[in-house]
């Protein structure tokens, strides 16, 4: 067996009404007063009020910062590192999906009272250093998984991303409240269900640093997310299929953090910092061409996960045939979803692609981890193949 490691937060509750319980757990540890970092859209819907009231109920001063942007800027960072200073907190809670945990991971690092770093240095893997504040992770999307990983993806231009990965940023608790998630939006529930799956697809057929226990999970987890996705999508009300999202998303998430993601993140990722696509879209739109590519060298892997995404199915032939058949089952179910499918839906034009190919090739970080190499001319046929 190959060596490896495997790290993931203290500790997790997956509770239906355990955001309600916030305000215990922080009593317990004596964390007072506490920054909850947030975006307008829960603080518009409410959906942090019980998670506030009772951190109020036993009488722990919260503050609410509550201007995170979809793939947040640096901007938003420092504004909500002055925040938390502001008021001394003395932990931080990110609420709301990946880009609020994103943040919440940088502050609780930078609010630090001996913190030195400047955020430009946490760029890269294993950059940041010293002590960070307590960190508690409440997800409300079942798709990033940032509630259990030591990454964090922040927008550094007009249009580049930079990560950040640390130990640091692994979280002391994760809260899974699947009510949380029962009033998202259809095309929202799709997307960041997607962009789960590609986090197990990509951690199971990672070249690098694929695991047993990550293999465990991924596999477990897109058990989960593809028996459940199309009842979470047309039925949100169904409060058993939000829940088994929810710990999916969170599996993907243990997972990738160990056996990082690939080529389809690092084609994803320029989408988002150009056109500001959502990333579980962006992931959707290139995923199943980037299998494609991959099966060379992932066939075997992708043979193994389709008869557990889609148990229903009869898979019959060689592992690059039961492969084919996974990849058309995945884009049957995109289209079954409601999401777009093309580059060109997305009012992409034809001569941007070599753009977005070039800047594809910057992610080094995440192409390391494709079972295939990637070229400049593999990653733009992707594009060309999926406009």
């Amino acid at each position: 067996m190959q060596a490896f490691t495997f790290s993931t937060c203290q500790q997790i509750i997956c509770e239906a009404g355990a955001s309600g319980k916030l305000g215990a757990l922080c009593a317990e540890q004596a964390l007072n007063p506490v920054l909850l970092i947030t975006d307008p859209a829960i603080e518009a819907l409410a959906l942090h009020r019980e998670a506030v009231q009772s951190l109020e109920a036993v009488n722990i001063s919260v503050s609410v910062f509550a201007q995170v942007e979809a793939d947040p800027p640096e901007s938003i960072v420092h504004q909500a590192v002055a925040a938390a200073k502001e008021v001394q907190a003395r932990a931080i809670i990110g609420f709301g999906g990946g880009s609020s945990m994103d943040v919440a991971k940088l502050v609780a690092l930078l609010a630090h009272p001996s913190s030195t770093q400047a955020l430009t240095e946490l760029y890269g893997v294993n950059q940041a250093r010293g002590e960070r504040l307590p960190l508690i992770q409440i997800p409300t999307t079942a798709g990033t998984g940032s509630e259990v990983t030591p990454v964090t993806i922040i927008t550094t231009g007009a249009t580049s991303k930079m990560g950040a990965v640390s130990p640091l940023f692994l979280p002391d608790t994760a809260i899974l409240d699947g009510a949380l998630t029962v009033g998202l939006p259809p095309h929202i529930t799709a997307a960041t269900g997607i962009d789960a799956m590609v986090h197990a697809i990509e951690a199971y057929t990672s070249k690098i640093k694929k695991n047993p226990l990550s293999d465990m999970m991924a596999k477990e987890a897109l058990r989960l997310l593809a028996g459940n996705i199309q009842t979470a999508v047309h039925n949100g009300n169904d409060t058993g299929a939000r829940e088994a999202m929810l710990l999916g998303a969170m599996l993907a998430g243990q997972a990738f953090a160990n056996a990082p993601v690939a080529a389809v993140h690092a084609l994803a990722y320029p989408l988002g910092g150009h056109f500001h696509i959502p990333h579980g879209l962006s992931n959707s739109l290139v995923l199943p061409h980037v299998m494609r590519f991959n099966l060379p060298s992932a066939a075997p892997l992708y043979a193994e996960l389709a008869p557990i995404m889609f148990p229903d199915e009869t898979f019959s032939g060689a592992p690059e045939q039961v492969s084919e058949t996974l990849i058309t089952l995945i884009e049957t179910l995109i289209d079954d979803l409601g999401l777009p499918k093309t580059l060109r839906e997305m009012n992409i034009e034809a001569s941007f692609l070599s753009r977005l190919a070039e800047d594809a090739m910057q992610q080094t970080r995440l192409l390391i981890n494709n079972p295939r190499e990637m070229t400049f001319a593999s990653a733009l046929d992707i594009y060309k193949t999926a406009f």
